[in-house]
């Protein structure tokens, strides 16, 4: 390990020691998450950006996602003032976007049809059926605002690297096991905040 590692790490561990910060174990999946979260690549982890419980620092009512784009944080508000703080990458700035929205659909190791603005911009994005190489990753949680699609999600990445980046077309990404872990905990219909 280097020396500048060892030493952010060091800073790291003492920094969280001083807070509130509990680690939240990993969810349970299933034989094909195991396989298929194999063969996506993986990135070193900047501790800042891992999965923790924390005192909830929204004030929203328990079951509600908030996403700080600006901190690059996503919030899942607990019973008890308490929250589940997930790093996340989010809009680049030009495709960001910020409202109230609810899930309107969840599903698991989605295809991906890239809309045609999107596929405007960049001719070379296409359909991807869903698995490790999709760029929706393991999960999505869809967006509405009322009964119209945003076509904004919370999904997985096969770009692990990027989290705590402002890089998507607007999405909020999460790492794989992060999104596994959101999925398992929301309904249909909770309320999220992007900020």
């Amino acid at each position: 390990m280097r020396l500048s590692s060892l030493f952010f790490l060091v800073a790291t561990m003492a920094a969280l020691a001083g807070c509130t910060y509990k680690g939240v174990p990993e969810p349970q999946v299933s034989a094909r998450d195991t396989e298929w979260l194999a063969q996506v690549p993986t990135a070193q982890e900047e501790p800042r950006y891992g999965r923790y419980q924390i005192e909830d620092p929204t004030g929203e009512a328990p079951g509600t996602i908030v996403v700080d784009t600006k901190q690059r944080f996503l919030y899942y508000v607990m019973d008890n003032k308490k929250a589940i703080r997930y790093g996340v990458a989010v809009g680049d700035e030009a495709y960001g976007w910020t409202g109230t929205s609810r899930i309107a659909r969840k599903a698991e190791w989605p295809d991906w049809n890239p809309p045609a603005e999107m596929k405007a911009r960049w001719p070379h994005v296409q359909y991807t059926k869903g698995g490790p190489g999709n760029p929706l990753g393991a999960r999505a949680l869809y967006l509405y605002e009322g009964n119209h699609d945003t076509l904004y999600r919370i999904h997985g990445t096969n770009e692990p690297e990027k989290i705590g980046l402002a890089v998507s077309s607007g999405c909020i990404r999460m790492r794989n096991i992060d999104v596994i872990d959101l999925y398992n905990r929301v309904a249909l219909n909770t309320k999220v905040i992007v900020r």
